[in-house]
């Protein structure tokens, strides 16, 4: 009966996610009347944009021509022995515990240009975590508890309405919309790992387990030698269930900012500034009490440098480290990481985003 329950919100989900995309795209194109034209795209595309793989810790603002494909393998990994207190502090200020926690995450996320103006994504991950109490690992005594299993799923949409032109300082802008399916839970049962998030590799983050819907807006401006890119994301999630009674989390909200820097614009050899955040607010947007996960809010503060590099015509790939650098009421952590992106346009040459 729960599976039926589950199968049926899946449907609805779906139903949901497919009404947005006619919202953004009608039956008739000719109802469309904020979307760059045809000059303003050609314009973009032939200036000054290196193939490669650009930042690690947001989906690309700009997105691909109608028909491309892109396939991106990402593996993430988390090591946390120390966690911030309830006023946000920096990681001298970090103590020990409560628990110590490695984890991996490995997920791929494909794209595919609808239309020119259009997006579609999906992305789906595995995670591997093992975590013990403090005490006891600093001592190296006591079981581990450890669990390997699906993560989440994210079926994604950008709608870009407005595209950046070389000549002037307009940004290029997308409009970002995430549905995140807790198979996780649904399929496989994984227990949610310590803190309630997924390392911070999912882009956006959002909490572990939970059906979620993300609306972004995103920006992204190219000026030979650098890159710049940046968005805001808003995430909430639907009520819960534990032991019978309904939970309710905190809303997320995830910002990211990125400098990339090119040294080699053949190579596709550049290096990546990239900031990012991710807070639990203390309120939901549908006004119900808080009564699971930080109860104050939380929030976590990082910091990647990244190097990007180009294989092929048609494969890049990136590798980086995120450092947090302050936090309330999360962990304290390191998160290596690297990426490889496919990208096949029927035979013809990629053209980069």
């Amino acid at each position: 009966m729960k599976k039926l329950r589950y199968y049926r919100l899946l449907l609805v989900v779906l139903l949901l996610f497919a009404g947005s995309l006619q919202i953004y795209f009608p039956l008739s194109a000719h109802s469309f009347d904020w979307v760059p034209t045809d000059e303003e795209i050609k314009k973009y595309r032939q200036s000054w944009n290196p193939f490669s793989e650009g930042p690690l810790l947001i989906q690309s603002v700009d997105i691909h021509p109608q028909g491309q494909l892109s396939v991106r393998p990402f593996f993430f990994s988390q090591v946390t022995e120390k966690s911030y207190g309830n006023t946000l502090s920096f990681p001298t200020d970090a103590k020990g515990g409560p628990v110590h926690t490695y984890a991996i995450q490995p997920l791929i996320t494909a794209a595919y240009g609808l239309t020119n103006h259009v997006e579609l994504g999906v992305s789906t991950s595995m995670i591997s975590f093992w975590t013990k109490d403090t005490e006891s690992a600093n001592k190296g005594k006591g079981p581990w508890t450890t669990d390997t299993g699906m993560g989440d799923t994210s079926l994604i949409m950008k709608y870009r309405p407005i595209v950046q032109d070389p000549d002037s300082a307009r940004p290029s802008v997308t409009l970002y919309q995430q549905i995140v399916l807790p198979t996780s839970r649904w399929v496989t049962g994984t227990e949610r790992p310590p803190g309630g998030f997924a390392p911070l590799g999912r882009l956006p983050s959002t909490k572990f387990g939970e059906l979620g819907f993300t609306e972004g807006v995103t920006f992204r401006k190219n000026s030979n030698p650098f890159r710049i890119s940046g968005g805001v994301y808003y995430t909430y999630s639907a009520p819960g269930s534990n032991a019978g009674q309904n939970t309710y989390v905190g809303d997320v909200i995830n910002t990211r900012l990125i400098f990339e820097h090119f040294l080699d614009d053949k190579k596709g050899l550049a290096y990546n500034l990239e900031f990012v955040s991710v807070s639990t607010a203390t309120w939901r947007a549908d006004g119900h009490a808080i009564n699971s996960g930080p109860l104050n809010g939380s929030t976590v503060i990082g910091i990647e440098p990244a190097i990007q590099f180009r294989f092929t015509d048609s494969l890049v790939g990136a590798v980086g480290v995120l450092f947090t650098v302050a936090g309330q009421n999360a962990q304290d952590a390191i998160y290596p990481n690297f990426s490889m992106q496919w990208y096949w346009n029927k035979g013809e040459k990629v053209i980069m985003r």
